[in-house]
């Protein structure tokens, strides 16, 4: 019961996108996404395959946790390169406003403008 109330907790914030397609369309060919549909069928000689077997319906869940870790990744390099455009850009409007100001100090040195 907990684990379906958390469930619908997590559906009602996930975005119009992800409720209409919540995945990245699939990367496998059609002959690839046949052969892998083939071998789920098929009944694992593995102890270990066999146990994984069990947890097929996990599927879902792992997809969307490896989403949004992608996406946590994608948004911390973001968040890097923004910071390094932040300095850049406040680099630039240091210079730019010694260049307007006058004083002794921007007085005595040459002007960037």
């Amino acid at each position: 019961e907990r684990i379906l109330r958390l469930a619908e907790m997590c559906r009602k914030l996930e975005a119009e996108e992800e409720k209409v397609l919540p995945f990245y369309p699939c990367s496998l060919g059609e002959q690839e996404r046949q052969d892998a549909e083939q071998l789920l069928q098929e009944t694992p000689a593995e102890p270990l395959a066999q146990a994984l077997r069990d947890y097929v319906a996990m599927e879902r869940f792992w997809q969307r946790f490896n989403k949004a870790k992608l996406e946590e990744l994608a948004l911390v390099r973001e968040k890097a390169a923004l910071g390094l455009r932040n300095g850049r850009l406040r680099q630039l409007l240091r210079r730019y406003l010694q260049g307007i100001s006058v004083s002794q100090e921007v007085l005595s040195e040459p002007n960037p403008l």
